[in-house]
Protein backbone atom coordinates (compact mmCIF):
# COMPACT_ATOMS: atom_id res chain seq x y z
CA UNK A 1 0.00 0.00 0.00
CA UNK A 2 1.42 3.42 -0.88
CA UNK A 3 1.97 5.63 1.92
CA UNK A 4 1.26 9.65 1.45
CA UNK A 5 2.64 10.69 4.64
CA UNK A 6 2.57 14.46 3.40
CA UNK A 7 -1.21 14.26 2.52
CA UNK A 8 -2.19 12.55 6.17
CA UNK A 9 -0.68 15.09 8.11
CA UNK A 10 -2.35 17.96 6.48
CA UNK A 11 -5.56 15.83 6.68
CA UNK A 12 -4.90 15.05 10.51
CA UNK A 13 -4.00 19.05 10.90
CA UNK A 14 -7.59 19.91 9.62
CA UNK A 15 -8.85 16.94 11.91
CA UNK A 16 -7.48 18.95 14.54
CA UNK A 17 -9.01 21.70 13.89
CA UNK A 18 -11.89 20.32 13.10
CA UNK A 19 -12.05 18.82 17.25
CA UNK A 20 -10.96 22.06 18.54
CA UNK A 21 -13.91 23.31 17.35
CA UNK A 22 -15.99 20.36 18.79
CA UNK A 23 -17.07 19.78 15.32
CA UNK A 24 -16.50 15.89 16.24
CA UNK A 25 -17.68 13.84 13.10
CA UNK A 26 -15.95 15.97 10.50
CA UNK A 27 -12.65 15.66 12.72
CA UNK A 28 -13.48 11.50 12.73
CA UNK A 29 -13.90 11.91 8.85
CA UNK A 30 -10.67 13.15 8.33
CA UNK A 31 -8.73 11.07 10.18
CA UNK A 32 -10.52 8.26 8.67
CA UNK A 33 -9.11 9.85 5.41
CA UNK A 34 -5.39 10.48 7.16
CA UNK A 35 -5.31 6.98 8.29
CA UNK A 36 -6.82 5.50 4.67
CA UNK A 37 -3.04 7.65 3.37
CA UNK A 38 -0.58 6.32 6.21
CA UNK A 39 -2.22 3.57 8.02
CA UNK A 40 0.96 2.25 10.58
CA UNK A 41 0.73 5.83 11.94
CA UNK A 42 -0.53 5.36 15.88
CA UNK A 43 -1.51 8.90 16.57
CA UNK A 44 -4.49 8.76 14.01
CA UNK A 45 -5.88 5.98 15.17
CA UNK A 46 -5.87 7.47 18.77
CA UNK A 47 -6.88 10.93 17.20
CA UNK A 48 -10.15 9.03 16.01
CA UNK A 49 -11.09 6.99 18.91
CA UNK A 50 -11.12 10.36 20.69
CA UNK A 51 -13.65 11.74 17.98
CA UNK A 52 -15.30 8.58 18.83
CA UNK A 53 -15.33 9.21 22.65
CA UNK A 54 -17.00 12.52 22.10
CA UNK A 55 -19.62 11.02 19.70
CA UNK A 56 -20.14 8.66 22.75
CA UNK A 57 -19.17 5.48 20.07
CA UNK A 58 -17.04 3.96 22.56
CA UNK A 59 -17.17 0.54 20.58
CA UNK A 60 -15.53 1.99 18.10
CA UNK A 61 -12.98 3.96 20.14
CA UNK A 62 -12.19 1.01 22.04
CA UNK A 63 -11.04 -0.61 18.57
CA UNK A 64 -8.78 2.64 17.32
CA UNK A 65 -7.06 2.97 20.63
CA UNK A 66 -6.64 -0.80 20.50
CA UNK A 67 -4.97 -0.64 16.83
CA UNK A 68 -2.54 2.64 18.17
CA UNK A 69 -1.78 0.19 21.41
CA UNK A 70 -0.92 -2.47 18.35
CA UNK A 71 1.13 0.07 16.63
CA UNK A 72 2.52 1.91 19.38
CA UNK A 73 2.81 -0.39 23.22
CA UNK A 74 3.87 3.08 25.26
CA UNK A 75 1.23 5.20 23.64
CA UNK A 76 -0.14 7.05 26.64
CA UNK A 77 -2.78 8.67 25.07
CA UNK A 78 -4.17 5.53 23.37
CA UNK A 79 -4.81 3.85 26.93
CA UNK A 80 -5.95 6.53 28.48
CA UNK A 81 -8.69 6.74 25.57
CA UNK A 82 -9.44 2.92 25.42
CA UNK A 83 -9.56 3.24 29.47
CA UNK A 84 -12.32 6.30 28.55
CA UNK A 85 -14.44 4.38 26.34
CA UNK A 86 -14.36 1.10 28.72
CA UNK A 87 -14.94 3.61 31.62
CA UNK A 88 -18.24 5.05 29.68
CA UNK A 89 -19.63 1.34 29.32
CA UNK A 90 -19.58 0.66 32.88
CA UNK A 91 -16.34 -1.91 32.34
CA UNK A 92 -14.55 -0.69 35.29
CA UNK A 93 -12.30 -3.61 35.14
CA UNK A 94 -10.94 -2.94 31.94
CA UNK A 95 -10.51 0.41 32.72
CA UNK A 96 -8.77 0.22 35.28
CA UNK A 97 -5.90 -1.96 33.54
CA UNK A 98 -5.80 0.63 30.91
CA UNK A 99 -5.71 3.74 33.47
CA UNK A 100 -3.37 1.75 35.06
CA UNK A 101 -1.12 0.89 31.70
CA UNK A 102 -1.16 4.74 31.02
CA UNK A 103 -0.59 5.56 34.55
CA UNK A 104 2.68 3.76 34.63
CA UNK A 105 3.63 5.42 31.26
CA UNK A 106 2.78 9.40 32.59
CA UNK A 107 3.32 8.95 36.67
CA UNK A 108 2.61 12.65 37.32
CA UNK A 109 -0.09 13.34 34.88
CA UNK A 110 -2.68 14.51 37.98
CA UNK A 111 -5.98 13.17 35.54
CA UNK A 112 -4.64 9.86 34.93
CA UNK A 113 -4.37 9.69 38.22
CA UNK A 114 -8.17 10.96 39.13
CA UNK A 115 -9.79 8.74 36.74
CA UNK A 116 -7.60 5.22 37.58
CA UNK A 117 -8.92 6.68 41.54
CA UNK A 118 -12.70 6.89 40.20
CA UNK A 119 -12.41 3.94 38.31
CA UNK A 120 -11.08 1.78 40.54
CA UNK A 121 -14.05 2.92 43.07
CA UNK A 122 -16.83 2.07 40.61
CA UNK A 123 -15.65 -1.59 40.37
CA UNK A 124 -15.35 -1.95 44.34
CA UNK A 125 -18.55 -1.02 44.29
CA UNK A 126 -19.71 -3.17 41.51
CA UNK A 127 -17.84 -6.48 43.04
CA UNK A 128 -19.73 -5.08 46.02
CA UNK A 129 -22.81 -5.24 44.95
CA UNK A 130 -22.52 -8.13 43.10
CA UNK A 131 -21.27 -10.04 46.59
CA UNK A 132 -24.57 -8.96 48.39
CA UNK A 133 -26.75 -9.44 44.92
CA UNK A 134 -30.05 -11.79 45.79
CA UNK A 135 -32.57 -13.27 42.49
CA UNK A 136 -34.12 -9.62 41.47
CA UNK A 137 -37.18 -9.08 42.92
CA UNK A 138 -39.79 -7.78 40.29
CA UNK A 139 -41.77 -6.06 42.82
CA UNK A 140 -41.98 -2.74 42.35
CA UNK A 141 -40.22 -0.17 45.53
CA UNK A 142 -42.94 2.12 44.72
CA UNK A 143 -45.07 -0.34 46.26
CA UNK A 144 -44.13 0.00 49.63
CA UNK A 145 -44.57 3.63 49.61
CA UNK A 146 -47.49 4.24 51.83
CA UNK A 147 -47.81 8.10 51.53
CA UNK A 148 -50.40 8.72 54.03
CA UNK A 149 -46.85 7.65 56.42
CA UNK A 150 -45.73 10.03 55.39
CA UNK A 151 -45.75 13.42 57.69
CA UNK A 152 -45.99 16.78 56.35
CA UNK A 153 -44.29 19.33 59.18
CA UNK A 154 -45.80 21.86 60.27
CA UNK A 155 -42.60 23.75 60.03
CA UNK A 156 -42.47 23.02 56.12
CA UNK A 157 -43.26 26.09 54.16
CA UNK A 158 -42.89 25.41 50.76
CA UNK A 159 -45.67 24.53 48.21
CA UNK A 160 -48.37 22.35 49.72
CA UNK A 161 -50.97 20.36 47.61
CA UNK A 162 -54.87 21.22 48.30
CA UNK A 163 -56.47 19.06 50.47
CA UNK A 164 -59.57 16.75 49.47
CA UNK A 165 -61.97 16.33 51.80
CA UNK A 166 -64.92 13.37 51.97
CA UNK A 167 -68.38 14.13 50.91
CA UNK A 168 -69.10 14.16 54.51
CA UNK A 169 -66.18 17.09 55.62
CA UNK A 170 -64.03 13.91 56.68
CA UNK A 171 -60.55 13.71 55.47
CA UNK A 172 -59.64 11.09 53.24
CA UNK A 173 -56.61 8.47 54.18
CA UNK A 174 -55.85 7.66 50.87
CA UNK A 175 -56.53 10.65 48.47
CA UNK A 176 -55.59 13.83 51.48
CA UNK A 177 -53.84 15.59 48.99
CA UNK A 178 -54.91 16.07 45.05
CA UNK A 179 -51.83 17.24 42.51
CA UNK A 180 -53.21 20.65 40.68
CA UNK A 181 -51.62 22.96 37.96
CA UNK A 182 -51.36 24.96 40.61
CA UNK A 183 -49.25 23.62 42.73
CA UNK A 184 -46.88 22.06 39.95
CA UNK A 185 -46.09 26.15 39.30
CA UNK A 186 -45.71 26.74 42.76
CA UNK A 187 -42.74 24.00 42.78
CA UNK A 188 -41.52 25.02 39.89
CA UNK A 189 -41.05 28.44 41.06
CA UNK A 190 -39.52 26.67 44.10
CA UNK A 191 -37.15 25.03 41.91
CA UNK A 192 -36.12 27.99 40.17
CA UNK A 193 -35.59 29.54 43.71
CA UNK A 194 -33.70 26.75 44.55
CA UNK A 195 -35.45 25.62 47.35
CA UNK A 196 -36.84 22.29 48.21
CA UNK A 197 -40.61 20.49 47.92
CA UNK A 198 -41.56 18.08 50.73
CA UNK A 199 -40.95 14.27 49.97
CA UNK A 200 -44.52 13.99 50.57
CA UNK A 201 -45.46 15.66 47.54
CA UNK A 202 -42.57 14.31 45.02
CA UNK A 203 -43.35 10.63 46.22
CA UNK A 204 -47.08 11.06 45.17
CA UNK A 205 -46.20 12.83 41.87
CA UNK A 206 -43.76 10.17 41.07
CA UNK A 207 -46.55 7.59 42.00
CA UNK A 208 -49.37 9.24 39.73
CA UNK A 209 -46.85 9.38 36.72
CA UNK A 210 -45.54 6.36 37.20
CA UNK A 211 -49.66 4.43 37.08
CA UNK A 212 -49.89 6.87 33.78
CA UNK A 213 -47.17 5.57 32.49
CA UNK A 214 -47.50 1.84 33.36
CA UNK A 215 -51.03 1.92 31.47
CA UNK A 216 -49.16 2.62 28.47
CA UNK A 217 -47.82 0.56 25.60
CA UNK A 218 -43.62 0.45 25.19
CA UNK A 219 -44.70 2.06 21.72
CA UNK A 220 -46.74 5.05 21.75
CA UNK A 221 -48.90 6.51 18.69
CA UNK A 222 -49.40 10.40 19.46
CA UNK A 223 -51.93 11.19 16.60
CA UNK A 224 -51.49 15.45 16.02
CA UNK A 225 -55.13 16.22 14.04
CA UNK A 226 -54.93 18.72 11.53
CA UNK A 227 -54.33 22.28 12.61
CA UNK A 228 -52.98 21.42 15.55
CA UNK A 229 -49.53 20.99 16.74
CA UNK A 230 -46.95 19.11 19.71
CA UNK A 231 -43.54 20.32 20.15
CA UNK A 232 -40.52 18.08 20.32
CA UNK A 233 -37.52 18.70 22.88
CA UNK A 234 -34.38 16.59 22.61
CA UNK A 235 -32.04 15.57 25.83
CA UNK A 236 -32.29 18.24 28.70
CA UNK A 237 -29.55 16.45 30.64
CA UNK A 238 -30.54 18.04 34.17
CA UNK A 239 -30.53 21.53 32.48
CA UNK A 240 -33.62 23.22 34.32
CA UNK A 241 -33.24 26.90 33.40
CA UNK A 242 -32.95 25.72 29.76
CA UNK A 243 -36.55 23.94 30.51
CA UNK A 244 -37.75 26.71 31.83
CA UNK A 245 -36.74 28.71 28.82
CA UNK A 246 -38.22 26.46 26.23
CA UNK A 247 -41.59 27.25 28.42
CA UNK A 248 -41.30 30.58 28.27
CA UNK A 249 -40.79 30.71 24.25
CA UNK A 250 -43.37 28.06 23.62
CA UNK A 251 -46.17 27.86 26.59
CA UNK A 252 -46.46 25.38 29.26
CA UNK A 253 -47.71 21.87 28.28
CA UNK A 254 -51.11 21.53 28.12
CA UNK A 255 -53.87 19.25 26.02
CA UNK A 256 -53.83 22.27 23.70
CA UNK A 257 -49.76 22.75 23.67
CA UNK A 258 -48.53 19.40 24.01
CA UNK A 259 -44.73 18.43 24.27
CA UNK A 260 -42.64 15.22 23.17
CA UNK A 261 -39.32 14.74 25.07
CA UNK A 262 -36.86 12.64 23.94
CA UNK A 263 -35.53 10.94 26.42
CA UNK A 264 -31.93 11.89 28.58
CA UNK A 265 -33.29 13.98 30.99
CA UNK A 266 -30.78 13.28 34.01
CA UNK A 267 -27.02 12.97 34.10
CA UNK A 268 -24.37 15.55 33.68
CA UNK A 269 -26.73 18.61 34.50
CA UNK A 270 -26.85 20.01 38.14
CA UNK A 271 -30.98 19.86 37.77
CA UNK A 272 -31.25 16.44 37.31
CA UNK A 273 -33.59 15.93 39.92
CA UNK A 274 -35.72 19.25 39.03
CA UNK A 275 -35.67 18.38 35.49
CA UNK A 276 -37.43 14.96 36.24
CA UNK A 277 -39.78 16.32 38.67
CA UNK A 278 -41.42 18.63 36.83
CA UNK A 279 -42.07 16.45 33.77
CA UNK A 280 -43.80 13.71 35.29
CA UNK A 281 -45.71 16.81 37.74
CA UNK A 282 -46.97 17.54 33.92
CA UNK A 283 -47.14 14.06 32.76
CA UNK A 284 -49.47 13.33 35.84
CA UNK A 285 -51.50 16.06 36.05
CA UNK A 286 -52.26 15.57 32.13
CA UNK A 287 -51.06 12.52 30.14
CA UNK A 288 -51.59 14.19 26.60
CA UNK A 289 -49.98 17.52 27.31
CA UNK A 290 -46.49 15.57 28.28
CA UNK A 291 -45.24 12.46 26.16
CA UNK A 292 -41.97 10.52 27.85
CA UNK A 293 -39.53 8.94 25.83
CA UNK A 294 -36.62 6.94 27.79
CA UNK A 295 -33.26 7.80 26.48
CA UNK A 296 -29.56 5.91 27.15
CA UNK A 297 -29.26 8.05 30.67
CA UNK A 298 -32.41 6.58 31.94
CA UNK A 299 -30.73 3.35 33.29
CA UNK A 300 -28.26 2.36 36.12
CA UNK A 301 -25.34 2.17 34.48
CA UNK A 302 -25.24 5.27 33.12
CA UNK A 303 -26.58 7.27 35.87
CA UNK A 304 -23.67 5.77 38.30
CA UNK A 305 -21.53 7.21 35.71
CA UNK A 306 -22.91 11.16 35.56
CA UNK A 307 -24.67 11.76 38.53
CA UNK A 308 -28.30 10.81 37.97
CA UNK A 309 -28.23 7.43 40.33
Amino acid sequence: MAVDIDASEDLKLLGNAAFKSRHFSRAEDLYSQAIEKHPSNPVLWSNRAAAHLHLEEYGSAISDATKAIELDPSFTKAYYRRGEAQFSLSHFQEAVGNFRSAAKLSPQDPMLRKRLQESERLLKIRKFEEALSMPEDTTSALRNIVLDDIVVEESYTGPKMERQAAEDGEETAADRYVLTRAFVLEMIEEFKQQGKVHRRFLSQIILESYERLRELPSLVDVAVPDGNHITVCGDTHGQFYDLLKIFELNGLPSKENPYLFNGDFVDRGSWSYEVIMTLLAFKALDTESVHLTRGNHESKSMNLIYGGY
